[in-house]
């Protein structure tokens, strides 16, 4: 990374850790470089390296000291994912599957027809799959850069739990990014359940559709170096950047593509569905 002037690109090609640390890097250097992200993982090209959140994770929670900071440009070459194995994959598949679900169920049953032909290498579904997630993002964030309004929000769909598992998991490699967002939409879909949005078919087809490719779905599919408990997890939550004084909130599904924020959740039906995700 060079840092001549403020005018001097800073590039960096890795994944998200990587990816974000150098955008709030260059966010603060000279109170703010030029950077351009070029993502070499399934996951950043779909996610991080779009939309401008900058940060690291503290031990209290992730993503929690950071800075809105966009880069330059975006390059993505999808030659960089012949290396991965299939475990990193399936972690940028699951961010790909929440786009379809908080605004596309087009997408959402294309993926359910094509998701496992793009997990085999068929580069022409990987393709599409990328530009679809990168351009609803970016319209997205085009219109809430910095989630003033609510609807960037929306992107967290199934984050408020899985960034309470990344953290009880203690960031180490136990749990991808991804296999946490994946077991996040699946309790995310069952509180819109619970709720009185969704139905219990879409439940299913959700649940169904991740964990026929192999992604993890449940609490209890995670190795944790040590027992964790509902309240635990729940303490974490608590800390989450969408929490406010009338209590949690979550994303939410009224139906398959269409998502909402729902403010005020009831702490003794989330720590129901996280218990019922224990065992």
């Amino acid at each position: 990374m060079k840092t001549e002037s403020k005018g001097i690109l800073s590039s960096l090609l890795w994944g998200g850790v990587i990816g974000d640390l150098a955008g709030f890097a260059s966010s603060s250097i000279l109170r703010g470089i030029d950077f351009v992200q070029i993502p070499t993982t399934l996951l950043s090209q779909v996610d991080s390296s779009v939309g401008g959140k900058t940060g690291i994770n503290s031990k209290s929670a992730k993503n929690m000291i950071g800075a809105f900071y966009q880069p330059r440009t975006v390059v993505i070459d999808l030659d960089s994912l012949a290396s991965l194995p299939r475990r990193e994959w399936l972690s940028g598949y699951a961010e790909i599957v929440k786009y379809g679900l908080i605004g596309d169920e087009d997408f959402f049953e294309w993926l359910e027809s094509h998701g496992a032909l793009m997990l085999g290498g068929r580069i022409s579904e990987a393709i599409r799959a990328i530009e679809s997630g990168c351009r609803m993002k970016a319209e997205i964030v085009c219109k809430d850069e910095r989630e003033e309004n609510g609807l960037r929000a929306l992107l967290n769909f199934g984050h408020t739990f899985a960034h309470a598992l990344e953290s009880a998991a203690g960031y180490d490699g136990t749990l991808l990014h991804g296999e946490a967002v994946s077991i996040g939409m699946v309790l995310a879909a069952r509180l819109s359940q619970r709720l009185g949005y969704l139905v219990q078919d879409d439940v299913n087809r959700i649940y169904n559709h991740l964990k026929s490719l192999g992604l993890k779905t449940e609490i209890s599919d995670v190795a944790f170096k040590e027992d964790i408990t509902a309240d635990q997890l729940l303490l974490i939550m608590r800390k989450d950047k969408k929490a406010s004084v009338s209590g949690l909130k979550f994303v939410v599904l009224k139906r398959i593509g269409q998502a909402v924020l729902e403010s005020g959740v009831s702490e003794k039906m989330v720590k129901e569905l996280l218990e019922g995700s224990m065992k």
